[in-house]
């Protein structure tokens, strides 16, 4: 049946990668293209597979980040249907609250950010503004279900554990954790309980920007670096929005927010379907002792 109402393509609005291939078009960019998408995960995957890539030489430069939005009717149904979708009333100012034991699920936002990644030499010799350095990626799949994570958290743990060993650091190196953090009941708990074991009793300071963004979906882990990064030039971390009764004593949460230098930073993220993935990133030029 011819349907009056569809463009000729209107698939390409469902193909992954078409965003893509519209940054290319506009940007005149010709090599690979590889388009992840693996849920909450995928910026922050994309950029990890591009730092592997140009570290072993596959690659002298790469364009790596990711653009979402869900702030449609089937995409709000569908994350209310998995119980994720924020529930409860009063100001839309105190809905969002990763890692109170009073939150009742995420806010939705949208968003992109994209990054140029190249090799430090490069980027010295162009006189590039470089940004930060990205040191270790980890990444992996629970294989417990498709909406929920695993409760104890130990392929999540595994994917923080490769990104600190890839990128030479002991737990006690990094200064700032910036946590998933979606408020949701399942995920805040096994990341608190991920973060203890990984860093025990000196956790670093834990953000949840998703309290002052919203979750972006597939963009989240490239907005989060894009404000790690703002947050680390300008030495101050932001304090996570309405945490008011933390759901674990012993991690350090940033419950106000202050000024002070810091110079590493690990970001985790993790999706539906169980996918997993953490970045360590250092500001440019200094070393963690």
């Amino acid at each position: 049946m011819d349907r009056q109402d569809l463009s000729a393509l209107w698939i390409l609005r469902f193909l992954p990668n078409t965003a893509a291939s519209a940054i290319a078009r506009l940007a005149g960019i010709h090599g690979e293209n590889f388009t992840l998408t693996t849920a909450c995960s995928a910026s922050l995957q994309a950029i990890g597979e591009a730092f592997r890539k140009i570290r072993d030489g596959y690659l002298d430069a790469a364009l790596a980040g990711g653009g979402d939005s869900r702030l449609s009717r089937g995409g709000l149904l569908a994350y209310k249907k998995a119980n994720a979708l924020y529930r409860g009333n009063g100001t839309p100012e105190k809905a969002s609250r990763p890692f109170d034991l009073n939150r009742k699920g995420f806010v939705p936002g949208e968003g992109g950010a994209f990054f140029l990644l190249e090799e430090m030499e490069n980027a010295v010799r162009f006189k590039r503004k470089i940004l930060g350095e990205i040191c270790g990626f980890g990444a992996s799949l629970d294989g417990h279900a498709m909406t929920d994570p695993d409760p104890a958290g130990r392929w999540g743990e595994i994917a923080a554990c490769e990104a600190l060993r890839e990128a030479g650091l002991s737990p006690r190196q990094i200064d700032v954790l910036s946590a998933h953090g979606t408020g949701t009941p399942l995920n805040d708990i096994m990341e608190a309980n991920l973060i203890s074991r990984i860093f025990g009793k000196d956790t670093p300071a834990v953000i949840a920007l998703k309290s002052w963004i919203g979750h972006a979906s597939a963009a989240c882990g490239a907005l989060e670096l894009a404000l790690c990064l703002a947050c680390m030039h300008d030495d101050y971390l932001p304090a996570i929005r309405n945490l008011e009764d933390p759901v674990h004593g012993a991690v350090n949460f940033v419950r106000k927010g202050r000024h002070g230098a810091f110079h590493t930073v690990m970001l985790e993220n993790f999706g539906f379907g169980g996918q997993n993935s953490a970045l360590v990133v250092r500001k440019a030029g200094s070393h963690s002792s």
